[in-house]
């Protein structure tokens, strides 16, 4: 018998290993698939929270000059956000406060993840 590379010790040895590592990555690809939509789902957390806040400094923008905020909200977020776009005003005196609200989409369905609030304050524009 001959000891070299690519030759068994025992009759039939290699044969038994040759699938092997294709049914370990299959063991482990559930687990990189949850870490990638983890990152995805994290991701769209932080892009929503940065368009609530771009639409609370549109929406006290128009606030401050007496054009309603709503309508601004709406109009600063990306269009796949806006229909989840709420912004609420108040304030007195030379000031607008706006406070806007965008739900945050799932990957993931059933889970909810709320929404993303941010809040502007502008001087009134008199």
């Amino acid at each position: 018998m001959a000891y070299g590379r690519g030759v068994s010790y025992r009759p039939g040895g290699r044969r038994r290993d040759r699938g092997q590592v294709a049914i370990e990555y299959l063991g482990f690809l559930p687990i990189l698939l949850i870490v990638a939509m983890a990152g995805v789902q994290l991701g769209l957390i932080a892009y929503t929270a940065q368009q609530a806040g771009t639409a609370a400094r549109a929406g006290a923008r128009s606030a401050s000059l007496d054009r309603g905020a709503q309508a601004a909200c709406t109009a600063a977020v990306s269009s796949w956000l806006a229909d989840g776009t709420s912004c609420g005003t108040s304030g007195g005196g030379d000031e607008v406060t706006v406070t806007a609200r965008v739900d945050i989409p799932s990957i993931v369905p059933g889970w909810d993840f709320g929404s993303a609030g941010r809040s502007a304050t502008m001087p009134v524009d008199h």
